[in-house]
């Protein structure tokens, strides 16, 4: 097997040097990084989950900081540190509740008592903080008689207590790293399939003769107009071109593979041409806790001009761009600039220098921005692999992935610093 840390040093170089593409092959690949992650980590017999966590964001710390552009990566080492957190409840949880039913029991065999106490009280306290209702009154009462004889074990049965309690211990330790993995997997099949599922809901979205609109070159989108026109549905697309990179122009080439009514047009003709369009459908970036929107460059125009018009603004996005951060949280890098080659060739951008000065500072300075940002007032309906959803709902469907006490992926501070 593999090396860890050199699985996690070529993640590292491809993120760095962006030799990945797109934010699906991203969070597929970092969700199974961690899936070695994990599945390489000695868990400790006491709090295996928090080694796990530790381990998971020691890498994850990392992998944030090679490319904090691509929201994806903490999005994913997010949803794992809250999958340790689930399954380690779950644990706790059935525990739990495995030794109420031993101790009802108990009444009819008392030779059994002594393999129950297989929970730290820590793990018993948290369990029991975690649990949405409280126990009643005839539920302590009837406990209470029991919890007070554990202890009293002979003396003849304390090493297989013992044995029993070092077996119990490492049992758990491997059934948590194994659920953990499982829910992984199932994490990364369903970034595998998540542009299936979404375009599986096209067909109640887009109607017979309609025009849609879209920008850029969105795999998603792709998918989603294809499984509309697979139902039968009959409708024309208008592509603006997404200047500067004109990814526009590989989207409308595939659409017209596909056999799908297409219109390239400029990005500066959306106003000119939103009056006749049904309805605007766009991929993104990721989506934000707020129901914002980071996408490529020149979606808030597109966004405006559907408002000006009272067009449906429509995005599309996998749970894996769903993020639990805010816009205006300072681990989120809202943009980037690109290359001022995209806009002018290096020969024509040279002849713009001030040479006479002799400093050598251009007077033409190139801005490329890669992103934009569009507000949730902008944003009509997002569909994901969970359904549709509107932008007022999402910090709620957000919640559901991830946990509060990982929203700031570091490490937790050693005894010794």
């Amino acid at each position: 097997m593999p090396d860890t840390q050199a699985l996690v040093n070529d993640f590292l170089n491809k993120l760095k040097k962006l030799k990945i593409e797109g934010s699906q092959a991203t969070a597929r690949q970092n969700a199974e990084l961690l899936r070695s992650v994990i599945s390489q980590q000695r868990v400790p017999y006491t709090n295996q989950a928090g080694a796990l966590i530790d381990a998971v964001k020691a890498v994850g710390e990392q992998l944030i900081a090679a490319n904090p552009v691509e929201l994806a990566v903490g999005n994913i080492v997010r949803r794992v540190l809250h999958i340790i957190r689930e399954e380690d409840l779950s644990l706790t949880t059935a525990a739990i509740g495995g030794l109420n039913l031993s101790a009802v029991s108990d009444d009819e065999n008392d030779d059994d008592r002594d393999g129950d106490s297989t929970l730290s009280a820590a793990a018993v306290a948290a369990a029991a903080r975690s649990t949405l209702r409280p126990p009643s009154l005839q539920t302590l009462l009837e406990d209470t008689p029991v919890s007070a004889a554990v202890p009293q074990t002979s003396s003849s049965g304390g090493d297989s207590e013992g044995k029993s309690k070092s077996a119990d211990k490492s049992s758990r330790s491997r059934k948590l790293k194994h659920d953990v993995i499982e829910a992984v997997n199932e994490q990364i099949a369903d970034i595998v399939i998540c542009h299936e599922q979404i375009a599986e809901q096209a067909v109640e979205h887009i109607h017979q003769n309609e025009v849609i609109l879209t920008l850029g070159s969105s795999r998603t989108v792709l998918e989603f107009l294809f499984a509309a026109k697979e139902k039968k549905r009959s409708f024309r697309v208008f592509v603006a071109e997404g200047a500067p990179r004109y990814q526009g122009h590989l989207l409308a080439k595939e659409l017209v593979a596909r056999g799908l009514q297409t219109t390239l047009i400029t990005d500066s003709a959306v106003f000119a041409m939103i009056s006749r369009v049904n309805m605007v459908i766009v991929g993104a970036h990721a989506v934000m806790a707020n129901g914002g929107v980071i996408a490529p460059v020149g979606m808030n125009l597109v966004a405006l001009a559907a408002q000006k018009h009272a067009v449906p603004f429509v995005v599309l996005a996998g749970s894996h761009k769903l993020c639990p951060l805010y816009p205006h949280n300072p681990e989120v890098l809202l943009n980037e600039l690109r290359s001022p080659s995209e806009l002018l060739d290096f020969g024509e951008f040279s002849d713009c220098m001030d040479f006479g000065s002799g400093s050598g500072s251009p007077l033409l300075h190139v801005v490329n921005p890669a992103f934009d940002y569009v507000p949730p007032k902008l944003v009509s309906l997002f569909i994901t692999d969970a359904g549709g959803h509107n932008p007022s709902y999402m910090y709620r469907l957000i919640a559901d992935y991830y946990s509060a006490d990982d929203l700031v992926v570091q490490r937790r501070a050693t005894a010794g610093n």
